[in-house]
Parts: structure tokens; C-alpha cells; sequence
């Protein structure tokens, strides 16, 4: 097996995924600290997986020393990332009472004049910038504190609750302190978001001696539920991760009919009007009906009968489609 062409390739299509997902609807966000958050993330995670500070160095190419004092500066300085030229306009108008867009132009002449005007459209649609004018009389004022908390309140706090829903099923029985790292939410936030769940029953307390573990028996985000989109996004995200890491575990690169454990992934050219066009456009729909008859089924046994925590087995399928005219 060729792992730096996988790796290589894998990267790739990640930073592909990442790019989209930071320019969604139209909003830039920052990505200054990535670069520097993916090392610190992939060192920390070849140490949880027994590898040794010194073998990690030699897999980036560095000294031991060189390697500790990355470690170490990146860690101190996560909190003081760079800013991305989206906040940097943003904090410009907070800090003016009322701000005309030439006034931004010339303070950001050095930057594209194209990207600072989309800036300032993008700032205008999410409710961050309120606008008034037209044209060269076009002034902005930069939302306040209390404006932007009615916004997106509502938004960000349910987001997160579904995020964690999704966590907490797939990784639990979990402790709080291991749920920050798998949110990368606040303490505060985490714990309106947990006090959430537990109040709508979506997640259960287990004391375990002294330690105090979340849990949930069932996780179901409805299509049309607005503020499951991240959650969605990650969960098929961390499934396929999964699979492919419980494969490579199992150090079985061949596929057998006979497998649990894997993937498979299928194309077709079906131009419009070909006799099979409806057959295939369907199997997104027909494979969600059935596996969802199928999860149905279960569950209704499984509260009839009573899990078996002495022997858990979670299984997860995971499935996806496109079409790319």
C-alpha cells in the first residue's frame, strides 16, 4: 500500500471540503489558525495512538528539539491568531459611530478592492453591518452587541445542541471535559447546550463512581430541521472517517463479500433521458426509506427488550450521493 499517495490524496480532497464549507453562502471565514491547528491536532492524535514525541518529529521532518518548541509555540499562541481580512473591516466599522464605504476603501487600499466590497455585502446579509445610502453616499454602522445576541442567538445555541447530540451518541458514555475538544465549544456553551438536551430528554446523566457521564440511546435530526446542517455535515463526515479508521486498524486492505466493516462507492453516466435515469436518481430516496424502516425496527425491539450494556455493538452505515452536471 502506497500511504503517502493516500495521504496525499486524502489532504487534498479535505482542504477541497474545508475551502467549500468556509465560503458557504457567501461567507469568508477565517482560516489563519488551520494550518497551524491541523499540525498540533495530528501530532496530538499520533501520540493518543502510542506514538512517541520522537517518532513524531521524524514523521514531520523535524528535530525532537525543533519539533517540542513548535509544540509549544503554536500551543501559547492559538488564542492570538491572525486575523482574516473579514474581521479586520468588521472591527474597522465597530470602532466608527457611522462609516462611509469610501472611507473603508481607503483604509484598506492595499487589500482587493473587489474582496472588501464583497466584505461589506456579505457583513450587510448577515446582520453584523447595517447599510443606508446608495452609491457614494452608501454609510455603514456596525450592529450592537444586543442587535446581533436577537440574531443569532437562537441559531448558534441550536446548532450546537444538534452538534452535540451527534457527539454524545456516537462517542458516549462521554465525560464533559472530552466533549470541549469534539464541539471545540466554550464551557458556557457547552454546558447551556447539555442543560438543553437533558432537558428535552435527547441525552441521559450516568454516574460511573465519582464520574459523571452523558450518553444518548437514540440521535434523530429530521431533514428539514434547519439547525441540524453542521451536525448533519459532521456526522457523515465522522462516519466515514470511522469506517475507513476501524478498516485500517484491522490491517485488512482487500474487501470480501463477507465484510461488516468497509465501503463501496458506485458511478454511473445517466445522461438525460437515459432508460435508466429515474433508477438511479432514486437510490438516495429508496436507500433512506429502507434504512430508515430498518433503524425503525430496531429501536421499537431494542424498547421492548432493553439494551444490553454489558455487550454494546453500535453499527453505523453511511451513505451519499451526488450528481454533477
Amino acid at each position: 500500500m502506497n500511504v503517502k499517495l493516500l495521504i496525499d490524496t486524502v489532504i487534498q480532497q479535505t482542504t477541497v471540503l474545508v475551502a467549500q464549507l468556509a465560503t458557504t453562502a457567501g461567507i469568508r471565514a477565517p482560516l489563519a489558525h488551520v494550518a497551524n491547528q491541523v499540525f498540533l491536532d495530528l501530532a496530538n492524535e499520533l501520540e493518543t495512538q502510542g506514538g512517541t514525541r520522537k517518532v513524531a518529529a521524524d514523521m514531520f521532518g523535524l528535530a525532537l528539539r525543533s519539533y517540542q518548541l513548535k509544540i509549544q509555540r503554536l500551543s501559547e499562541s492559538l488564542t492570538d491568531r491572525e486575523r482574516s481580512l473579514w474581521e479586520a473591516v468588521l472591527d474597522f466599522i465597530r470602532a466608527q459611530k457611522v462609516v462611509r464605504r469610501a472611507e473603508v476603501l481607503t483604509r484598506f487600499a492595499d487589500d482587493d478592492e473587489a474582496s472588501v466590497k464583497g466584505i461589506l455585502r456579505d457583513l450587510v446579509e448577515s446582520g453584523l453591518v447595517f447599510q443606508t445610502g446608495r452609491g457614494q453616499k452608501t454609510s455603514y454602522r456596525a450592529a450592537s452587541d444586543e442587535e446581533i445576541e436577537q440574531i443569532v442567538a437562537g441559531e448558534n445555541h441550536d446548532s450546537l445542541a444538534m452538534l452535540l447530540w451527534i457527539a454524545v451518541y456516537r462517542s458516549g458514555p462521554v465525560s464533559f471535559e472530552q466533549l470541549g475538544p469534539m464541539t471545540g465549544a466554550g464551557k458556557e456553551e457547552l454546558e447551556d447546550a447539555l442543560v438543553q438536551l437533558l432537558d428535552e430528554g435527547r441525552i441521559i446523566e450516568d454516574e460511573r463512581g465519582d464520574e459523571l457521564l452523558y450518553r444518548a440511546d437514540t440521535c434523530f435530526i429530521p431533514m428539514d430541521e434547519a439547525a441540524g446542517w453542521e451536525a448533519a455535515v459532521f456526522d457523515h463526515f465522522n462516519a466515514m472517517v470511522t469506517a475507513l479508521c476501524v478498516k485500517l486498524r484491522q490491517l485488512r486492505l482487500k474487501t470480501l463479500p463477507s465484510d461488516v466493516v468497509g465501503g463501496s462507492t458506485y458511478s454511473f453516466d445517466v445522461p438525460e433521458g437515459h432508460p435508466h435515469e429515474d433508477e438511479v436518481l432514486a437510490l438516495l430516496r429508496e436507500t433512506r426509506e429502507r434504512v430508515s424502516a430498518l433503524r425503525q425496527k430496531v429501536s421499537d425491539y431494542n424498547d421492548e427488550h432493553g439494551r444490553d450494556d454489558e455487550a454494546p455493538r453500535k453499527v453505523t452505515f453511511y451513505f451519499g450521493q451526488s450528481v454533477v452536471e
